[in-house]
């Protein structure tokens, strides 16, 4: 009986923001558009259209090819509350400023996909009372701009409460089912066993509704990732982590897979750069995974100094580069060829790919000799060791090769 009342009363949930979806079409059509191929979601890299001085998607189009855009991010109300705004301060009930960059996406043949969570600020599923409340929130935004693609981006904090994970997964579940067609991604944290304990729990949140999305994608990148090798490495790991948890063949896991990266220095100080990303990108297309994105074309350009005296900054790479290099490797998951340019024709050239070392890993035994990349510079074992990160002590068992 209690297994029934709640069946009855999640599709009474579901009936109920069904109902005030239509209502909410009904008064939104204008912000109707053509959807692009699900491929092209699923390339579109992370652009803040509001905050860390947001480049002119235009421009990245005419110089790329890409068609496609992630913006980011939708979160609960700063004061508190179950509605829908850009950043935690501005309302998406009275926004022009988003719309205003939609509509010039829109005008040159692009579209949009619109990323809800992210790492700052309190998420509309910490803040809404039930997956119902949730979903009618993002519901908002989905009419208010006629979005046909969505993304969960479920990460700390948030991933962390129970109950907040479930009100995520259950209103993805009701978009799905009241939005059909709908592409929908959820994008987790990224460790070098494919995602940790709390994604791991997220996983099974989704299995135990029923809810699958077109893909789950991770993101290696901060807390030891070091280059395209602890990558892959990871997405494999995820892989078998999506078999065992859904019970699918690597074949279909794969389908279900995706990649989210971070272009130039990472948070941590960790380095990607353009080999990196065309060896995940050959890594991507030959398993047949169905997403590659980045973060962020914000910061696909070049810093000055390119370096940015080690710093990793919201608004550049920290490597040497072209404009929008990183946004190129999208345009090919699409499935299109981008327009060629020129080398960087100041700062340190980008080293050849295979010039770094196999990433370091923590598990791993090493001994003298052995040869490891990490945080952007190669070092060689001086003698046996495990679990002692390449130049955190002075006398440890590293020696600095250089960068690579």
């Amino acid at each position: 009986m209690r297994r029934l009342r709640a069946a009855l009363g999640a599709a009474t949930a579901i009936t109920t923001v069904a109902l005030a979806t239509t209502a909410f079409v009904a008064t939104n059509t204008a912000n109707a558009s053509t959807a692009l191929s699900n491929r092209w979601y699923a390339a579109a890299p992370y652009l803040m259209p509001l905050d860390n001085d947001p480049p002119d998607a235009g421009a990245i189009m005419d110089a790329t090819g890409l068609k496609a855009f992630q913006l980011a991010f939708i979160l609960a109300p700063n004061g508190g509350g179950c509605s829908p705004t850009w950043d935690g301060t501005a309302p998406v009930s009275s926004d022009t400023a988003v719309g205003a960059v939609i509509d010039k996406i829109r005008a040159k043949g692009g579209d949009v996909s619109i990323s809800i969570g992210g790492y700052n600020g309190t998420k509309l599923g910490q803040a809404c009372a039930d997956a119902a409340s949730t979903a009618a929130a993002y519901q908002q935004v989905i009419t208010k701009y006629g979005l046909h693609a969505i993304d969960f981006d479920l990460e700390e904090p948030e991933y962390e409460n129970t109950a907040a994970v479930r009100n995520e997964i259950g209103a993805a579940k009701i978009l799905q089912q009241n939005n059909p067609g709908l592409y929908v991604s959820v994008t987790t944290a990224g460790t070098a066993d494919g995602t940790g304990w709390f994604g791991k729990q997220m996983l099974l949140e989704a299995k135990s509704q029923g809810f699958t999305p077109n893909n789950f994608s991770i993101m290696p990148f901060d807390g030891g990732f070091n280059g395209a090798a602890s990558q892959t490495s990871a997405l494999t790991n995820f892989n078998q982590i999506l078999r065992s948890t859904f019970g699918w063949d690597q074949a279909t896991a794969y389908a279900h897979e995706g990649f989210s990266g971070m272009n130039g220095r990472s948070d941590t100080g960790e380095m990607f750069l353009q080999a990196d990303f065309q060896t995940v990108l050959d890594y991507a297309t030959s398993h047949n995974m169905d997403r590659f994105t980045f973060w962020s074309l914000n910061r696909d350009r070049q810093c000055s100094p390119p370096d940015n005296g080690g710093r990793t900054s919201g608004t550049c790479s920290s490597v040497a580069q072209n404009s929008w290099d990183f946004a190129k490797y999208s345009v090919k998951f699409a499935g299109v060829t981008p327009p060629t340019t020129t080398p960087p024709a100041t700062g340190t050239p980008t080293p050849p790919a295979g010039d770094c070392k196999a990433a370091w890993s923590a598990t791993a035994v090493y001994t003298a000799g052995d040869e490891v990349a990490y945080n952007g510079h190669n070092w060689k074992a001086k003698w046996w060791t495990q679990n002692e990160q390449p130049g955190a002590a002075e006398w440890g068992p590293w020696a600095d090769e250089g960068a690579c």
